[in-house]
């Protein structure tokens, strides 16, 4: 929408100014009047005008002054002086203070359209230049977090020189240009809950930014030092801590009660040394990620940790393979626990366990139930998938205190087993493939939020074996059937007048109205309310 003023003290010419201009030609939609310069300020200041079209004698503020005051207050406004003087130093005033145009009275119809033409084209390229420099900034602005996340990344590795990406860092995020050294610490969630990680399933980078922002509204609002996404393993927080006016676990603390407070959870935190800044950065990461994953896990004995344990003699999952696959292969949930009780009878005897032990044994898992699948494959015979891997949960088996839960530890065990049999034992009937396990269990659970990724963590098998054998074995992908659940019990429920459609739509799992109404035509070729009228005249 483009305001056009005109500022002139005789009304005869802003008529006749507003008689011969294209207005609809060049999309002006508004055209103001004002009879004298300040009247023409006040205006301005009103309206935002983008053009104003001025005569230069005028009473209270001339023509002048108004092209003086629009410099200075509203550069963006185009002007274009018609004037009845042909007089050189008018048209030097008003080129220097911005004029487009200087055009004499009596006005001529094309030297007016041309003039006018000017100042739209003017605005319509700064508007366009304005729209580019705004995308090119919320772009930059979108990346300097990662890109700040890069600079500090590379510090504490292997990556480029350290003292240039301290220079980098001050220059371009405000770091302080003299740091003599720095601790480090790290946060993993990782070593968090499943229970806090399935809130953040689809939202990680959502939870990375919740701790990282944390951590920096207590360092950053007192130059204490800076946390960042640590891009090489995703799952860290890592704290560069340089003040030395307060003790590390006092800042630490803070922190840790901010993310309390906003994530109600006591989380632990790794610290390394205090090392020379920026060459030591490196090492006291990697003696904080040390500390974390290689502390205690078994037992609650502080938050803060800053040594790590002594290596023990490890003890390897594949020692009780055979114990595994054979009850895996019977069948028999007594035979399923006995093998877990077995090994888990060993783990309490090391006295301790870690985290990286954790991870550890969760790989080992992986490459032996892979074993499993290419050893059992025959490839003349029907049988189990090579493909068909099973698919571990993510997280440790953690309680929201950072400590190992024994309980949530077998069931994870178990649950991989149980998983594991029905893979290698499954017969091709419709009654025992655990596809079927699947579709009965979508058919007791359609009105839960569920997804491809809650299968999956369900049943302990790969989202790509899921989606393939459920289309072949159903001919529709999870999401069709779901829907296809969900609409064949809406079509029930429709047929009890005292249901709003709202509610229906809820009973079924679809909490968006529209959405379930799009759903349901699509299957039905007709709406709910459409298809409720016509069950009712029946």
């Amino acid at each position: 929408m483009t305001k056009v003023l005109i500022a002139d003290d005789e009304k005869h010419v802003r008529e006749a100014i507003k008689m011969l201009a294209d207005w609809d030609g060049h999309g002006v939609t508004e055209i103001l009047e004002a009879s004298d310069g300040q009247s023409a300020v006040d205006m301005i200041m009103e309206e935002s005008p983008q053009i104003v079209m001025t005569d230069m004698r005028m009473p209270r503020m001339d023509g002048t002054k108004l092209l003086e005051w629009i410099k200075s207050n509203r550069p963006a406004v185009k002007t274009i002086v018609i004037s009845g003087y042909d007089d050189f130093e008018l048209v030097r005033h008003a080129i220097r203070n911005g004029g487009l145009d200087y055009i004499l009275k009596p006005v001529d119809p094309d030297a007016l359209n041309d003039a006018l033409g000017k100042a739209v084209e003017a605005i319509r390229l700064e508007t366009l230049q304005d729209s580019l420099s705004a995308r090119k900034n919320m772009e930059l602005n979108r990346m300097k977090p990662h890109y700040a996340d890069k600079l500090l990344t590379d510090l504490i590795s292997s990556h480029g020189s350290k003292d240039e990406l301290a220079r980098q860092l001050s220059d371009e995020f405000g770091l302080p240009e003299k740091i003599d050294s720095c601790s480090s610490a790290v946060i993993s969630t990782a070593q968090l809950d499943q229970e806090l990680l399935d809130k953040f399933q689809h939202l990680r980078q959502l939870l990375y930014f919740t701790l990282t922002n944390i951590c920096n509204e207590v360092l950053l609002s007192g130059q204490k030092g800076i946390a960042f996404h640590h891009l090489g393993n995703p799952e860290e927080i890592v704290l560069l801590i340089w003040d030395e006016t307060m003790p590390l676990q006092a800042t630490l603390e803070e922190i840790r009660s901010g993310i309390d407070l906003t994530l109600h959870r006591q989380i632990h935190i790794g610290a390394g040394p205090r090392q020379p800044f920026p060459s030591g950065a490196a090492g006291s990461y990697q003696q904080a990620h040390q500390a974390l994953w290689q502390r205690n896990a078994g037992e609650l004995s502080g938050w803060l940790h800053t040594n790590a344990l002594k290596p023990q003699k490890p003890l390897r999952l594949a020692s009780h393979e055979e114990s595994f696959r054979m009850a895996a292969l019977s069948g028999n949930m007594e035979r399923i626990s006995a093998a877990v009780d077995s090994w888990m009878d060993q783990v309490h005897k090391l006295g301790k366990v870690t985290p990286a032990e954790l991870e550890q044994w969760n790989s080992e898992w992986d490459w032996m139930l892979k074993q499993w699948m290419d050893r059992d494959s025959d490839p003349a015979s029907p049988g189990p998938d090579k493909d068909a891997l099973l698919e571990l949960p993510r997280s440790l088996p953690m309680d929201s205190l950072g400590r190992i839960s024994y309980p949530l530890w077998k069931a994870q065990y178990e649950g991989r087993l149980t998983a594991a049999s029905r893979i290698l034992t499954q017969q091709h009937s419709r009654e025992n493939h655990i596809i079927h396990d699947i579709a009965r269990y979508l058919e007791n659970h359609y009105a839960e939020d569920i997804s491809l990724q809650d299968m999956a963590a369900r049943f302990f098998l790969s989202r790509e074996y899921i989606s393939r054998r459920f289309k072949q074995e159903f001919g529709v992908n999870i999401s069709d059937f779901l829907a296809g659940v969900r609409i064949d019990k809406a079509k029930l429920l429709l047929l009890n007048p005292q249901l709003r459609i709202t509610q229906v739509a809820e009973m079924v799992g679809y909490q968006d109205e529209k959405y379930f109404s799009k759903v349901f035509k699509k299957q039905e070729g007709r709406t709910p309310n459409e298809y409720r009228k016509e069950q009712s005249s029946r």
